[in-house]
């Protein structure tokens, strides 16, 4: 098969055609803006949009708060469905932590105004910062 959704055994495809054809980010300039930010590393090196993978490459993508570790098994070139996707690729990512262990934003009350000196002291006192002198 040669057509161009369809997964090859052979050749090679830009890396954020690839990381957005395999379903890793929801669009291509996501998956571009991540390669510019240095957020994609093909083979342990940073890696521009426009750089080549090829089958047995290891791509690494911190996307989402999230690091996936991903080794490409077939090249595809078009968007293609889930169960499909999933055979692109052989995923080596550690597990997500768990929604506990999730970074908790504190929230104020609405409408309680602006927080006072004491407040903002506390504020960074929970956050971990040093006191201002």
């Amino acid at each position: 098969m040669v057509s161009g959704d369809a997964p090859q055994a052979e050749g090679s495809v830009r890396v954020d055609v690839w990381i957005w054809s395999v379903r890793l980010t929801k669009t291509r300039a996501q998956a571009a803006a991540a390669c510019r930010a240095g957020h994609v590393k093909v083979g342990g090196d940073r890696a521009k949009p426009a750089q080549a993978v090829r089958v047995g490459d290891e791509v690494r993508l911190r996307h989402a708060g999230r690091d996936r570790v991903v080794v490409v098994s077939k090249i595809v070139k078009k968007r293609v469905g889930p169960p499909v996707a999933v055979e692109c690729f052989v995923d080596h990512s550690p597990p997500p932590p768990p929604r506990e262990l999730a970074i908790q934003v504190p929230v104020r009350d609405r409408g309680a105004g602006r927080p006072t000196k004491r407040d903002r002291r506390e504020m960074e006192r929970l956050q971990g910062r040093p006191p201002e002198s």
